[in-house]
């Protein structure tokens, strides 16, 4: 058999060349879309525990309960995976660092506080109710998760933001923090859906709203929970993408 000249030869790379230019979307539509996904999902969480779960309130009843699921879906997911969006921002990778760590703590923390209400408003509805807590696997997964988030960024504090953490722990660490933020968006993500589906197991049992018949609010529930899952796939996508991430550079003012 003849080997291929040299034209045929280069086909296959150039194909391939330009296959690879094709799926090389910059990162700020990427961006765009990724936050106008979020803002979906909780609009969407907000729309659903105001149209069918009556609305919100403070008085320890249901619709208590119902600032749980908006705050953890604003809070843990949304909130928290722009937090680990921030360094693949084209305009995070020159100049110093400290705005953008101050920036990716600040958000970190906004939706530390947003799921620690969150996790506040279910416990004065289970309580108010004689409701048990921590007896489901939803509960248990959230739990975790909030748990693992604040370990997460007590230790991210110290060891990028405060002077005294040396550059051998922070290289050390540096791994670690962020296998451990997409662990955690995972999780959240998993808990998200969880509750979303443990929901309308509770709430839709009569035989007019039964959730087998799949009416008009369990598949507007589970579209989020749908929705949810594709915005942390893609965070996480994003986070593992080579050209997306921000060059290591030993100039000095890259570096705090």
């Amino acid at each position: 058999m003849a080997a291929p000249s040299d034209e045929e030869g280069a086909v296959g790379p150039r194909c391939h060349h330009r296959s690879a230019a094709m799926l090389d979307v910059p990162f700020p539509p990427f961006c765009a879309f990724l936050g106008a996904l979020g803002l979906l999902c909780v609009a969407m969480v907000g729309t659903w525990c105001q149209h069918w779960r009556g609305g919100f309130s403070l008085d320890g009843g249901s619709r208590t309960f119902n600032w749980h699921p908006v705050l953890m879906v604003t809070g843990l997911v949304v909130l928290y995976g722009a937090a680990a969006l921030v360094y693949r921002l084209p305009n995070t990778w020159s100049g110093p660092k400290l705005p953008w760590k101050v920036l990716h703590g600040g958000l970190a923390l906004g939706a530390f506080v947003l799921s620690v209400l969150g996790l506040a408003a279910v416990f004065r509805f289970h309580n108010s109710q004689g409701t048990p807590n921590m007896y489901s696997l939803h509960s248990w997964m959230g739990l975790a998760t909030v748990l693992l988030f604040s370990c997460q960024w007590v230790a991210g504090f110290g060891a990028f933001l405060l002077p005294w953490a040396p550059a051998w722990l922070r290289a050390l660490y540096k791994p670690i923090h962020v296998f451990f933020g997409s662990t955690i968006l995972l999780l959240s993500v998993a808990s998200c859906a969880s509750g979303i589906n443990e929901k309308l197991f509770f709430s839709l049992k009569n035989g007019t709203t039964s959730y087998k018949l799949l009416p008009a609010e369990a598949v507007f529930a589970n579209t989020l929970g749908l929705l949810i899952l594709v915005f942390g796939v893609l965070v996480v996508a994003a986070l593992a993408r080579p050209s997306w991430k921000r060059p290591d550079s030993d100039s000095p003012d890259s570096r705090q």
